[in-house]
Formats: C-alpha cells, sequence, structure tokens
C-alpha cells in the first residue's frame, strides 16, 4: 500500500501515476482502516467535541478524498475497465457510509454532546455541524430496528447501483449515436466551428483524409455538436433525425433508463415510509432551505404564471418569421433553427460571430481580473507542478491580498465523449480543515475540480466558446470560489459542505450576472487574431439579447422542477400510470409546444436520477431568486463605482462565499443583503415585469 498513489499523497494525487490496478486494493484498505477508527471511537463513545468530532472527521475525510478521486475519474475518465472495478466497489463504500450512520454508540455521543455544558459554548458552525450530524443519522435510519436497518442498507446500496447505471447508460446511449455526413449539401449552414469539430470526430473514428471542407463529417448527440447543428443545419429533415434521437436516448435497447429510472423512484418510496415520511419529497426538503413542497409549488407556478405569457409570445414570432400561419405547424426541430434566425434578426448576433472573441484562454483571464477585483485573490496557472488525468487539464492556485496560497483547482474544458459525462460540474478534491491540517498548517488548503464540456481545439485555433459556454465556466467558478474561498476551518462545514442544497447554486448564478456588465465583457472578449475588443455595438445587442426567450426558458426549468417534485411527492411506481405519463401531463400543463410521442426526456434526466437533485431541481430557480437579489446590490450601488464594487465584493466573499455551511444560508443572505429576498430582482432582471409579461 506504501506505493499505491490512490492513497500516498499530500498536496495534490500523482493522477498521472493512479491505474485501475490501484483502485481495489487501495479503497479496500481504506475502507478497513475507517472501520478500526469507528470501532474505537465507539468503544469511548466520548462527549467533547475533540474527542468525538475531531475523529469523526479525519474519518470521514479519509474515505472521501479516496473515493472522492475514484468517483472524479468514473466521470471524466470512464471505461469499461473501471466500470468493473467501480460497480462493486461502489456497493461497499455505501455499505460503509451506512454502517457509520446508523451508529448507536455515536448517535448517543451526538445527542450528550448536544446537551452538555461544552455545547453552550459552541460556535455557531460547532452547532450546526452536530444538529446536522443528528438528523443524517436520523435520515440513515439510526433508529430502526434490525429489520428495518437490513431493509434500509439494501435500499440504498441499489440505489447507488441503479443511478450509476443510469448514468453509464445516458453515456454509452450518447456515445453510440452518430451520423455520418458526405455531401456538402448535407452540411449547408453549418459554421465553420462544427466543421471543424464533425471532421475531428470522423478522423478519431477512422477516415484519417476527413477535412472541414470536404469531409466527411460525423456529428453526436454531444453537446457541442448536437446543439451547433440544431441552431444551424438547413437540412430539415436532418434537424429531424437528430432531435428524435436527442430527445428519445437511453430509453430503448440495451440502454433503456425506463425500468432503472421506475426501479429508483420505487425504492426512494419504500426509503422514505422506513423512516416515517409521507413523500420522498418531504424527506428530500428535511435537509433543504425551502420548508415544504407547497413553498417549492408556490414558487415554480409563479414563474409559470410570469412566464407563461411571454413564451407564447415567443412562439408567436418563431412562427410570424419561418412563415408558418398564427395556429399552424412549428416543430420541435424548427424551434432552435429559428430562434437562432430571431435572435440573429432582432439583435444582429450570430453564435458563430461572437465565437472568435471568446477564446478559452482570455475568457479565463477576463473571469480571473474581475475575481481579483471583487474578491482580492490572485490566480495563477501552474498546470506543470500538478500531475493531471489528461493533457488537456490546467491547474491553477489561488492566493490572497498577502500573496498566500488559499486554494488550487483543476480546469478540465473540453468535450471528450468516448469517456467524459456531459454537462458542467464543480467537485471537490479535498475541503478546508484545521484537523486535516499537514504539520506547520493552521489549516488544510481547498482544492476544487472545475469541469466543463466545450468544444476543444482544433484546426490550429484556440477554444472559442459560445456566449452560453461563457455563462456555464463563470457558474461552475462560482461554485468554486464558494468552496475555495472559506474561512471556515472545520472541514464539516467549510465550502460548500453542510450547505442546503437549494443554496448551493446561490454564488454559481451570482457570478453568471457579471457576463452582462459591460465592463467584465470588454475585459474577457477579444478576438483571438487580432485581439481587437468586441466593439461596443456588438455588446449593446449583446446585452438587450439578455431576456431574449426568457420566458421560454424559464418555462422550461418550471417544466423540469415540477416533473422532478411529481415524481418524488405523488406518484406511485406500482400504480396504473407510468413515469411517461407523469412527464406528458407535467408537459402539457407547462409547455407552449406539446411534446412528441416518443419524447421520454425522463430516460436522460440525469439531474435527478443519477445526481443529488431529487426532490431538488427547483433549487436552481429558488437560488437564482437570492443571486438576482444579492447581484441587484451591486446594480444599486452602480457597477461603474469600482470602490463599491470591491467593497460588496469583499462583503459578498466574507458572507456568502466564507461561511460555509456555517450558519444557516436565510441568515447568511440577510448579512449580505440586510433583508430577505424577493422574486422581484429575478423577474425584472428576466424582463418578465413588463406589461402582460413579454420577453423582449
Amino acid at each position: 500500500m506504501e506505493s499505491n498513489p490512490l492513497l500516498n499523497w499530500n498536496d495534490l494525487p500523482s493522477f498521472d501515476q493512479i491505474e485501475i490496478g490501484h483502485i481495489e486494493p487501495g479503497i479496500h484498505a481504506v475502507l478497513e482502516r475507517c472501520e478500526r477508527s469507528v470501532v474505537r471511537l465507539e468503544e469511548t463513545a466520548p462527549c467533547t467535541w475533540h474527542a468525538l468530532m475531531d475523529p469523526l472527521e479525519k474519518i470521514e475525510d479519509d474515505l472521501g478524498r479516496t473515493w472522492g478521486i475514484v468517483s472524479h475519474l468514473h466521470g471524466v475518465k470512464n471505461s469499461p475497465e473501471l466500470r468493473e472495478v467501480y460497480d462493486p466497489l461502489l456497493a461497499e463504500v455505501v455499505k460503509f457510509s451506512n454502517r457509520l450512520g446508523q451508529s448507536g454508540p455515536l448517535y448517543q455521543a451526538f445527542c450528550a454532546l448536544r446537551d452538555s455544558d461544552e455545547a453552550k459554548q459552541f460556535e455557531p458552525a460547532q452547532e450546526r455541524i452536530l444538529a446536522s450530524a443528528i438528523h443524517e443519522a436520523e435520515l440513515n435510519g439510526v433508529g430502526l430496528d434490525d429489520a428495518g436497518r437490513e431493509r434500509y442498507n439494501e435500499i440504498s446500496e441499489r440505489l447507488a447501483e441503479l443511478s450509476t447505471k443510469f448514468s453509464n447508460n445516458v453515456l454509452d446511449a450518447t456515445k453510440a449515436y452518430r451520423i455520418t455526413l458526405t455531401e456538402s449539401e448535407e452540411v449547408d449552414g453549418l459554421p465553420a466551428t462544427l466543421l471543424e469539430l464533425a471532421a475531428d470526430t470522423a478522423r478519431q473514428e477512422g477516415h484519417e483524409q476527413a477535412t472541414s471542407s470536404d469531409g466527411p463529417w460525423v456529428l453526436t448527440l454531444d453537446y457541442p455538436s448536437f446543439m451547433p447543428f440544431m441552431q444551424h443545419s438547413k437540412r430539415r429533415d436532418l434537424r429531424e433525425q437528430m432531435y428524435r434521437a436527442f430527445v428519445s436516448k437511453a430509453s430503448d435497447g440495451q440502454w433503456d433508463n425506463r425500468d432503472v429510472a421506475r426501479e429508483i423512484v420505487a425504492l426512494r418510496n419504500d426509503k422514505c415510509r422506513l423512516l416515517g415520511f409521507n413523500t420522498f419529497a418531504e424527506l428530500s426538503l428535511s435537509r433543504k432551505m425551502a420548508p415544504d413542497a407547497g413553498s417549492v409549488r408556490g414558487l415554480l407556478n409563479e414563474l409559470s404564471s410570469a412566464s407563461r405569457g411571454a413564451a407564447k409570445h415567443d412562439m408567436e414570432a418563431l412562427k410570424a418569421l419561418a412563415g408558418v400561419e398564427k395556429d399552424g405547424e412549428l416543430r420541435h426541430w424548427d424551434v432552435p433553427y429559428w430562434s437562432e434566425r430571431l435572435r440573429e434578426t432582432r439583435y444582429d448576433l450570430k453564435d458563430e460571430e461572437l465565437r472568435p472573441y471568446f477564446p478559452l484562454p482570455r475568457v479565463l483571464n477576463g473571469l480571473f481580473e474581475l475575481t481579483e477585483r471583487l474578491f482580492e485573490v490572485r490566480l495563477e496557472e501552474t498546470t506543470g507542478e500538478a500531475p493531471v488525468w489528461h493533457e488537456d487539464v490546467q491547474y491553477f492556485r489561488v492566493y490572497d491580498d498577502r500573496n498566500e496560497p488559499v486554494a488550487g483547482f483543476y480546469l478540465d474544458p473540453y468535450s471528450r465523449p468516448a469517456e467524459k459525462q456531459g454537462g458542467a460540474w464543480m467537485d471537490t478534491l479535498v475541503g478546508r480543515s484545521a484537523v486535516m491540517a499537514s504539520s506547520g498548517q493552521a489549516a488544510r488548503l481547498p482544492v476544487a475540480y472545475m469541469i466543463c464540456n466545450q468544444g476543444k481545439p482544433v484546426g490550429g485555433k484556440p477554444s472559442l466558446m459560445t456566449f452560453r459556454e461563457v455563462e456555464t465556466l463563470f457558474h461552475e467558478f462560482g461554485h468554486a470560489l464558494q468552496h475555495m474561498l472559506t474561512n471556515i476551518d472545520y472541514g464539516m462545514a467549510s465550502g460548500i459542505s453542510n450547505v442546503e442544497w437549494d443554496a448551493v447554486e446561490i454564488a454559481s448564478q451570482f457570478m453568471e450576472n457579471w457576463c452582462y456588465d459591460r465592463a467584465t465583457l470588454k475585459g474577457l472578449a477579444r478576438h483571438y487574431e487580432t485581439d481587437e475588443p468586441l466593439p461596443d455595438e456588438i455588446i449593446d445587442r449583446l446585452l438587450g439579447a439578455r431576456t431574449f426567450r426568457e420566458g421560454s426558458n424559464t418555462l422550461r426549468q418550471v417544466n423540469f422542477g415540477l416533473l422532478d417534485m411529481e415524481l418524488h411527492e405523488g406518484f406511485d411506481p406500482e400504480g396504473s400510470e407510468t413515469i411517461l405519463d407523469v412527464q406528458r401531463r407535467i408537459d402539457a400543463q407547462t409547455l407552449i409546444l406539446p411534446s412528441l410521442a416518443e419524447d421520454r426526456f425522463f430516460c436522460s434526466f440525469s439531474h435527478i436520477f443519477a445526481g443529488g437533485y431529487a426532490a431538488g431541481y427547483y433549487s436552481y430557480k429558488w437560488s437564482e431568486v437570492l443571486s438576482a437579489d444579492a447581484f441587484s446590490a451591486f446594480q444599486e450601488a452602480g457597477l461603474d463605482n469600482d470602490g463599491e464594487m470591491r467593497r460588496l465584493g469583499r462583503r459578498f466573499r466574507d458572507t456568502i462565499l466564507a461561511l460555509g455551511g456555517s450558519r444557516h444560508p436565510m441568515d447568511v443572505f440577510r448579512d449580505f443583503r440586510g433583508r430577505e429576498p424577493t422574486t422581484e430582482a429575478l423577474l425584472r432582471q428576466g424582463g418578465l415585469l413588463e406589461a402582460g409579461g413579454e420577453s423582449r
């Protein structure tokens, strides 16, 4: 074990040395070590913070940082060989986690510590950590009898297995579908960046002579390929083919997720009943900021009412541009294409004309300059110092205003559909912790992963980003900032630890708002060849386009949120209604354009079936209310007032970014804003407070 690079590292792991053969013995060694530590702790059951909570943090950190690497590689370097090792080990990790969470001696020790005289002197972070430990133990079934615990553990292990299967099916179904185009007429309208990507994909698949000008071109369901094709292809028949494949992804054949999703919902219902909850939504919300399902539905219904009229106007505008009669037919595969044409008509904006102004290196510089201005930190690339899992990965260190290191993060920016999950996310390698500090350190410094899936550099050009990809980068960096700029030394409440799920998007969505700040745009948008800044007239149009189709976009998020809540609040998977029936019912209530018969979107809804968003997808909109309100404080002070920006930036850092899970997020928000949030800023930001709710 001494030579196992999965286990033996201090600052950063040796990703370049970790092999699949290291994983099984490494995880087994950690599990055995953690089990011995738990037994010792149970035997003494101490009732002081340092004797009870510090050893517990070490146990959880030991397993978390090691298994976290394996989970990370499963997401970014997936392979059949890794899956063969990962799947059975996941069951063992879940089994140990349940055993730890169901420890009666530890639960009794938590309660004794809560009731002790020492607890009267606790800091807010300690109070929150202890309350969470007690609540999580109860949700882990510590109060169940032997038969109940056995059933709970069976459910947990099966759910972990099913979630992994769901996500693998989505990855495999995405990877398996492609269309190969060979005639120039078939690629009519496609932008140069997509042609280069499609030719590069073709070369990887054996068409060694493929070029962007002559083909062949291979298109896939991976988002950097799929969405530009839908927006620009003049071949309606091919758009239809791609769209139908996309909405039925992972819903038949060997990667069919229909039964997987149904069993996941059924097992979640079983779990909640075991624990004394009426619904899984009730169980899920017991860990969240929203007080109950009624509050969630209230927000979603408010947003639906505010956006429906605007969404109808959006559809009529597309029909008018496409030359379709008011009650005529505009199909789903027409919407992205005509939306892009409408945006070009209204704002004279074309993604492909914007891309040259958003090369990844320049965008990163602009993002870092903003971060340094607002939060008084400095970011420096140190890629050569950090072993990485792929040659495209970069590493950065973060320094405070005294030039002391405070954090680090990896950036894995490009799509690799053969091995990397789609989407974008931030995850943690290690968190800030005094208990886990090395000798001579006051606290171990946090390290984050930032994962995106934009187009890679091709044709000798850097990765040229769409504006949406710029927003995504800012979003994930907001998550990373909350993880990295925490000042809480208790590992169980630092960064994003112990933050309610529906509050964890506040920092990420707050950072997205800066993509629409003129000064920020001028700083990050420069032509990759000429270094010419993005012209003011284009910035004007880009800012004007912010509310473009916001009614439709909001209604889409409401649709996802309501589907999630319906499946986890009142749906009986053993009844006559299927998940597809529920999707159809929610679609009929929310969508302007009725869904297709083969639309089985739920089969690739990884957020709720393979992520952490079950009965929590509403969190995006819940957090967005808070983030828009927080950003409005900067707008009210004047975005061009540098002194006020620094003052407010420092307050934002000292509250929302710094306090982690040490206090309730509503208290943290009030510390920053001076009051509770309202939906007004979000609705105004989206142009949904206009007369008639029309987004312009």
